[in-house]
This record gives C-alpha cells, sequence and structure tokens, in this order.
C-alpha cells in the first residue's frame, strides 16, 4: 500500500506542484489550503507524513503541529520556510518536526526529505517492537521491575546524579500526584527526559503523559485545550472536546514552557491546582483533577515574577518539588553517555552499525560548549547519520565551529542576521544563511549544498557571485582611500 502524504501550503503553485511531483513517486497525495482543513482531514485519514507550510493563514503551521501533537499523533512533520524564518523552523523542530526545508527549494531536494522522514518512520516503528514502551516498566529476568528507560538515561549520567536522588523520593512519596514538580533548565537540557521520568516513577505510569507547549500555542486556543470545551462555547466549538486534564486521567500533564502562560489564564491553572477541579470553556459542570502537574521553563520564574509577568501564588503552587537541569557545557562527563545513546537510537532507526565514538572524539567534543545543550547535539548527529551513514564517526564529520570549540552564535553574526530581520533585501539573507551552512559543514560544498537543497553547480555560483561583489568593494574602497 502506497504511503500517505498531506501537503499543506496556502499558494496554490506550490501546493499542486508538490501534489504532483510526490503522486509521481508512487506516493498517495491530498492537499489542503488552511491549517484548519488539514487538521479535519487528520481526523478522518491516518497519514504517514505532513508536507506543510509554518506560515498559514488561520492555524499556522506551528499551531497544526502542535495541535497533532496534543491529539497523540506522532506522523512526521517536514515544515517549509522562507529564509527569514529559521528561528521559526528552530520552535518546530522543538516542538517535534522531523526535519524542514528553505523555500524557494528544488523538488528533488523536498522528495528526498521525503524519502528520509518515511524510511526513518519504519525503522523506528520496527525498533519499537523491540523497546520497551516509554510510560511502561522494564521487567529483569528474576521478575523484579526495574526503572523505566527515561529514568535509565537520568541514572547513567553522572552529572544528574541530584536529580536522579529527587526522582527516585519522588517516586517513593505517599503524596502521589498532589505533588506538583517545577523543572527549570536552558533550552535543550533534557526537562522532557526529566519529565517522562517522573511520569515513569509514578504508581499510575500506566496511565496517559500529555504534554503541551504553552509557547506554541496562542491563548484563546490553549485554554481549550487545557480545560477542553463544550460545543458552542465558541464559533469553531462544533463539537464537546475533552482537554488535556481529562485526557491524562491519573497519569502525568506536562506543561512545557509555563513561563509564557499569559496571566489570565495562569489564574484559571491555580484555580485548577489549589481545588483540584475544573469546568470546561462554556460549561457547567465540575470534573475531578486526578493528574500530576509537571512544569517546565528556560526561564528565571522569580525573574518574571518581579516583572509581573509571572504569579507568585502559582509559583509556590508548582515549585513543592523544584528540579534545576544543568547545562550540557557543565556536565561534560554525560557526553560521551548521551553520544553513544544516540548512535543506538539512530542506527535503530537507518539500519546503520556505526562504532562508539572514540576517547579522542569525546575530548574533542567536550571542548565546545555545546549552547543548544542535549538537543543540538543529537540534532547535529543525526545529520551526520542521514547524509554520512558512518560506520565509526570521525572529527571531520562535525561542523568546524564545534571542532573549534566556539559558539557559531559570535557577536558578528548576531549582527549580521539581526540585521537580516530589518530592511535587508532577501538576497542578502540568503546569502548569511548559506554562508552560515558552509561554516557548519566546515566548507564541505556537497555536504553544504545536500543540506541547502541545491546543487553544487548553484552553490559554487553564488559563492563566485560573493567573491566577484567582495572584490567590488574593495576595489571602491581602493578608489576612495585615494582620493
Amino acid at each position: 500500500m502506497s504511503k500517505k502524504i498531506l501537503v499543506v501550503d496556502d499558494e496554490a503553485t506550490i501546493r499542486l506542484s508538490l501534489v504532483e511531483a510526490l503522486s509521481a513517486e508512487g506516493y498517495s497525495v491530498e492537499a489542503a489550503e488552511t491549517g484548519e482543513e488539514a487538521l479535519a482531514r487528520t481526523h478522518s485519514t491516518a497519514f504517514d507524513l505532513l508536507v506543510t507550510d509554518l506560515k498559514l493563514p488561520g492555524v499556522t503551521g506551528l499551531e497544526l503541529l502542535q495541535a497533532i501533537r496534543n491529539q497523540g499523533q506522532q506522523v512526521p512533520v517536514i515544515m517549509m520556510t522562507a529564509y527569514g524564518d529559521v528561528d521559526t523552523a528552530v520552535a518546530a523542530m522543538r516542538l517535534g518536526a522531523y526535519d524542514f526545508i528553505a523555500k524557494p527549494f528544488k523538488l528533488a531536494a523536498i522528495k528526498k526529505q521525503v524519502r528520509m522522514a518515511l524510511k526513518v518512520t519504519v525503522e523506528a516503528t520496527r525498533a519499537a517492537a523491540r523497546v520497551v514502551p516509554s510510560g511502561a516498566a522494564i521487567v529483569a529476568a528474576d521478575g523484579a521491575t526495574t526503572d523505566g528507560r527515561y529514568m535509565q538515561m537520568i541514572r547513567a549520567c553522572p552529572g544528574l546524579a541530584k536529580i536522579a536522588r529527587i526522582l527516585e523520593k519522588v517516586g517513593s512519596s505517599r503524596s502521589g500526584n498532589d505533588t506538583s514538580i517545577l523543572i527549570q533548565g536552558e533550552s535543550g537540557s533534557g526537562k522532557e527526559i526529566i519529565a517522562r521520568a517522573v511520569h515513569e516513577m509514578s504508581g499510575t505510569r500506566g496511565q496517559p503523559f500529555m504534554e503541551i507547549n504553552c509557547a506554541a500555542v496562542p491563548e484563546t486556543l490553549l485554554e481549550s485545550e487545557l480545560f477542553g470545551h463544550e460545543k458552542g462555547a465558541f464559533t469553531d466549538a462544533k463539537t464537546r472536546k475533552e482537554g488535556l486534564f481529562e485526557l491524562a486521567g491519573q497519569g502525568t500533564i506536562f506543561l512545557d514552557e509555563i513561563g509564557e502562560m499569559g496571566i489570565l489564564l495562569q489564574a484559571r491553572l491555580l484555580r485548577v491546582i489549589e481545588n483540584r477541579r475544573l469546568r470546561r470553556v462554556g460549561g457547567k459542570e465540575e470534573l475531578d483533577v486526578r493528574a500530576r502537574i509537571v512544569a517546565a521553563t528556560n526561564r528565571r520564574l522569580t525573574e518574571a515574577i518581579d516583572a509581573g509577568e509571572f504569579r507568585n501564588d502559582l509559583y509556590y503552587r508548582l515549585q513543592v518539588v523544584e528540579i534545576d537541569v544543568p547545562p550540557l557545557r557543565e556536565r561534560p562527563q554525560d557526553l560521551e553517555i548521551l553520544l553513544n545513546h544516540f548512535i543506538r537510537e539512530f542506527d535503530s532507526q537507518l539500519g546503520l552499525q556505526t562504532e562508539p565514538g572514540s576517547a579522542a572524539l569525546i575530548e574533542l567534543l567536550q571542548r565546545y560548549p555545546w549552547p543548544g545543550n542535549v538537543r543540538e547535539l543529537k540534532n547535529v548527529l543525526k545529520r551526520i547519520m542521514i547524509l554520512e551513514e558512518p560506520k565509526r564517526l570521525q572529527p571531520d564529520h562535525f561542523p568546524a565551529h564545534v571542532l573549534e570549540g566556539r559558539n557559531p552564535r559570535s557577536a558578528s553574526r548576531q549582527q549580521a542576521v539581526g540585521s537580516a530581520t530589518g530592511m535587508v533585501p532577501l538576497a542578502e539573507v540568503e546569502k548569511l544563511h548559506i554562508l552560515y551552512v558552509l561554516e557548519m559543514t566546515g566548507n564541505n560544498k556537497s555536504k553544504a549544498s545536500r543540506i541547502l537543497g541545491i546543487s553544487r553547480q548553484t552553490l559554487r555560483e553564488k559563492l563566485r557571485l560573493y567573491e566577484r561583489q567582495q572584490q567590488a568593494a574593495a576595489g571602491m574602497q581602493a578608489d576612495q582611500a585615494e582620493v
């Protein structure tokens, strides 16, 4: 049976071109013009892949992705974005998008992305039969119950030993789901892993684990997602909808980026936590709240309180147990464990047999500050495994800035990107992006052209153009100096 793909774009030319190109590859392709239409189709049809634009009228690509994840669907999503939307595309990756591709793109490039996304999905499905489900415990040979895979990961990392001890106490606590937990740490440091480990250690680990990113959903939609709504509660409320608190049952609800929640919604969340009861939007019936609440933020909420952006009383209700996750740069001893864990994960997904990282490579990688933390390490390795399919990882597989131990977000690049958000021609933004990808790949034009989705010939032509521009600018400066 052919794979089913949904293409979502409000530009008819792009939408129809993708439908035609992907249909020619043997896929069963449907198209939607808006996020609302796409969401409706996902209710009635099980798709194997979504290809969607980020900027859509009404429900955006990010909101579409979040809604799909809230429904429990793990269908891979490829985001299409203009060059100026790279930061938004990164946000999409954090929400679980498979990858993004910059517009304008070559059809050959997006066909390759589709093949890789579907391949990874197939391999992951096969591997799932050999892996313990995330919410389950592992049973040892003697019948004793041991930790789930998230708790095992935490125990394996020396830099998380303090957190492991906290989770042990939380898991054995008699207070159970009445104990709220607040996880604080930089973006990408592993807060979701901690949250899932909390769920594994609870006595209700067989119940659902429901998560939502509060920063990625508009406040009006966030209220409905959390608490549900009754039919007719607002214009688009065609049917009754259960919220995540209801769907979680006696399990866990994970409120990621809680610091971005609006003040009014914070007040309602506080009442729910205090009373352990809620009413759907537009409803009169009160429902019991039985789920444990785990919240996470990359902000210091005490600073948000001082700024009047977060309620002091809600903060103290959430941080009954407070967990601070250290950034990866402060626990370099964990890097080898994480790297080899991700190697095994991608080997399983991609059908590879990659050897563990050597001591010399580990030492080299430990010199880099990893500003994007564990997520950055995983994403860098993911690209290497997909593009290179290495038998053994070598230093030259990694971007130049990683090998040199320097943060790519240098002051000069920040200034350039900052300028790109103003009145700067699109060609200049494209130039910055191309030069950045070249830097990331160690000036490897073959790798850079694959990532950019253009041919090597096109890349060479653009680089020659940039060189001519630089020479012309230097000539003008020389002429001015002579005058």
